[in-house]
């Protein structure tokens, strides 16, 4: 974490982007326009209390299983990713829905950005999208072969959206030491979906088993903020931080400062 954001806890903002090309509900939006919007969201964080900002193809529901995406997802999510890289510079994050790890790694490698998410590193789960097994040893070799080793991995930990009762007999620190074991770089504890609060409990049961940085990747908020960051490195803000409290909204200035004061900024 300190190399990407220096010292003490970090914020990062979620960047949702609108529909991109190749999805059912893109519509013929420019990809400068994708940017403008990009970096807009982009500095209403950073501009407001924030460190960081993680690019995201939220809009492009239903997501894909990795291997599934198209080269106009790569290629778009790259030009975006480097709008807001020239702005903030390499310590933003990179996402690719759902769990497509090396399609992450392909676009921030692009851009020059700096680290990718990728939900589900090791073992498996069932998600909205079916089975979705985990990336990392696909992953790692396509990062080695393209020269991008230097891209950091943030992996969830008992991802969100999904069940882990297929066998159901990995307890939350062996999953945890999985993701340690397998080479992410930092772990995320996250809710039981997008914008669900994270328990205390559940950040102190992967930071007691792990070496690795720890942050919160769901349901923060200015209640919760100050208590969480007690317990971790730092977290991935979103719907608290969105004008209508939902993912799908445009970040709010206000909102944003809120939630840096009530951290502590």
């Amino acid at each position: 974490m300190g190399s990407l954001f220096g010292d003490g806890t970090t914020l990062i903002g979620a960047v949702h982007l609108p529909p991109l090309p190749g999805s059912p509900a893109y519509r013929g939006q420019a990809v400068a326009d994708l940017c403008r919007f990009a970096i807009e969201e982009a500095h209403a964080y950073v501009g407001n209390g924030f460190d960081s900002v993680i690019v995201e193809n939220h809009g492009d529901l239903p997501f894909l299983k990795p291997g599934q995406h198209g080269y106009e997802v790569a290629a778009t999510m790259g030009v975006v990713t480097a709008a807001v890289v020239a702005e903030l510079g390499p310590r933003v994050g990179v996402s690719v829905l759902s769990n497509a790890g090396e399609c992450s790694v392909a676009a921030a490698w692009a851009a020059g950005a700096g680290w990718v998410r990728v939900n589900q590193w090791a073992n498996a789960y069932v998600a909205n999208e079916g089975i979705i097994e985990g990336q990392a040893a696909r992953t790692t070799r396509y990062r080695h072969g393209i020269g991008a080793d230097d891209i950091k991995v943030f992996a969830d930990v008992h991802v969100k959206h999904g069940a882990h009762a297929i066998v159901a007999d990995r307890t939350l620190a062996e999953q945890t030491e999985d993701a340690e074991f397998f080479d992410a770089d930092v772990l995320i504890a996250t809710g039981s979906r997008t914008g669900h609060a994270t328990s205390v409990d559940e950040v102190v049961g992967i930071r007691d088993h792990t070496q690795l940085p720890v942050i919160i990747g769901s349901g923060v908020d200015p209640t919760n903020v100050a208590a969480l960051l007690a317990e971790c490195d730092g977290a991935i803000v979103a719907s608290a931080a969105k004008e209508n409290g939902r993912w799908w909204g445009r970040v709010a200035p206000d909102k944003v400062r809120t939630l840096a004061r009530a951290a502590g900024r």
